[in-house]
């Protein structure tokens, strides 16, 4: 089965980065993941992430199930040409907003539920003074 793939080069591969077009490369292998896209348990983010390089190291670090690996399967549709890929990868700017804006809402989340009810115990202990001196 693999060995009626096509070889493709490096560049090649590297175009087809976007969510609706997402091509990835896992140990010499070229693996079209755009209908997977949605199912990813990490997300499209994570795939999004490992286009353009070789996506192998990222791949084995997550210690991916037998069943993952047998589902890879289908999802291939060549090889790649190992010539092509360039020794050290240029920094690609990721194609996702940035994660910061989720972080300062957190932190906006959590200085309000500080604050507010700091705010209506002074406003309460205020009211209290207020009309226990009249």
């Amino acid at each position: 089965m693999a060995d009626e793939k096509k070889v493709f080069e490096f560049e090649e591969v590297a175009k087809h980065n976007v969510t609706k077009d997402c091509w990835i490369i896992i140990a010499g292998k070229v693996y079209d993941v755009t209908p997977f896209m949605d199912e990813h348990p990490g997300g499209d983010e994570v795939l999004l992430a490992v286009t353009g390089k070789d996506a192998t190291a990222d791949f084995e670090d997550i210690g991916h199930s037998d069943s993952a690996r047998e589902m890879m399967e289908k999802y291939q549709i060549g090889q790649i040409d190992a010539s092509t890929i360039p020794a050290k990868r240029t920094y690609v700017n990721p194609q996702q907003a940035p994660h910061n804006v989720d972080k300062d809402n957190d932190f906006l989340i959590k200085i309000l539920q500080f604050l507010v009810p700091i705010l209506i115990l002074g406003l309460a202990f205020g009211i209290r003074q207020y009309t226990k001196s009249e």
